[in-house]
């Protein structure tokens, strides 16, 4: 039977011989042998398995047997439950390389697979990314690429969600719960949450929220070990207290041109004097997004991207709620809203709380 923690890479279409992600996976896995996926018709029967995804992509930054792979976990029910991953995508240009990890790690999460905080690590074509980590540890840019690498892979085949009795759950949100569609959505999953999980809610409205203005890294790690912002407010007040100890952080957030609310987006910008000092490996991501048209997984890759890949919050299983609704009350009404909102609701509880996964 295959080990919990034993590897399996999922390359699509294989490592150029010789080339850099070739040489890099050949180093960081070392002489153990690590049963590869390569074509999407060899995605089946991964249930269980400890994933790491590698995708090496042109100049023009396509890598067309992902592509298929994308298409068969977009039109097939490929279940990943229980599968934990991680990624790296390698790029030939200084391009492509994050936009194609985030579809990919939405798709494969939409399909159940648990994703570990900061699941990236990117190369660009010239390993410009990894100049500071190089510089940090004293070595050159493939080396820190490597290690990035090596940690990565550790960490995927070694991550467990923790469970507690009683979850602590921070929700942030910048609406109206009169008017909001995602609002209505969330107090849905709060109902159906009952008493295993404590509720934070911060509201980020009217003017609340100055945005991070960049201040240098050694002034921001200053106020950060103190759990401190230059700029104070309710970040300091009550965004902070409440991340260093939450086990689950809810962003609420209704499609605007595409994006999170620009408060919303502020409040991750803030969010980074906390990260200098403290990284959020062990608490998990969850969203609810509406869109009044269309582009939801747009909003939900924003998603993956800043908290996930950037701030290291882990991505539970099929972690974003994704709807359309427009006039206010119609996300309530939509066909089969309320089972999707008893999954999503279960799946945080037997996510996050000891006595659903023991049961």
């Amino acid at each position: 039977m295959q080990s919990e923690t034993c590897l399996t890479l999922i390359c699509p279409g294989g490592a150029r011989p010789g080339g850099r992600l070739s040489r890099i996976l050949t180093r960081a896995l070392g002489d153990n042998a690590v049963p590869t996926v390569r074509t999407a018709a060899e995605l089946c029967r991964l249930t269980g398995r400890r994933l790491l995804f590698a995708v090496e992509l042109g100049p023009d930054g396509i890598n067309l047997e992902w592509y298929r792979m994308l298409c068969a976990l977009r039109r097939e029910n490929l279940d990943l439950s229980g599968c934990t991953a991680g990624v790296i995508v390698d790029g030939a240009s200084e391009l492509y390389t994050k936009a194609l990890a985030r579809q990919l790690v939405l798709a494969v999460n939409m399909q159940g697979c648990l994703f570990v905080g900061g699941p990236l690590v990117e190369a660009t074509g010239s390993l410009q990314n990894f100049a500071i980590r190089a510089k940090n540890a004293h070595t050159d840019l493939e080396s820190a690429y490597l290690a990035a690498v090596k940690s990565l892979a550790e960490r995927v085949q070694t991550f467990c969600p923790p469970r507690v009795t009683t979850s602590n759950i921070t929700v942030l949100h910048a609406s109206s719960y009169k008017t909001s569609n995602t609002m209505a959505l969330w107090q849905q999953v709060k109902n159906r949450l009952g008493e295993q999980v404590h509720i934070t809610e911060i509201g980020l409205r009217n003017g609340t929220l100055a945005d991070c203005s960049g201040c240098p890294y050694t002034m921001c790690r200053h106020f950060g070990e103190r759990g401190d912002c230059f700029y104070g407010g309710v970040m300091v007040q009550e965004v902070y207290p409440a991340l260093q100890k939450t086990d689950a952080l809810v962003l609420i957030c209704p499609n605007y041109n595409d994006s999170i609310s620009a408060n919303l987006s502020a409040c991750i910008n803030r969010m980074t004097a906390l990260f200098r000092t403290r990284q959020f490996y062990n608490q998990a991501l969850y969203g609810i997004v509406v869109s009044g048209y269309s582009g939801s997984d747009l909003v939900a890759e924003q998603l993956i991207g800043a908290l996930s890949m950037n701030k290291t919050f882990y991505l539970p299983p099929k972690f974003c709620l994704m709807e359309t609704a427009n006039d206010p009350g119609t996300a309530l009404a939509l066909d089969g809203i309320d089972d999707r909102l008893n999954r999503f609701a279960d799946a945080m509880l037997a996510g996050l709380c000891a006595d659903r996964a023991n049961g």
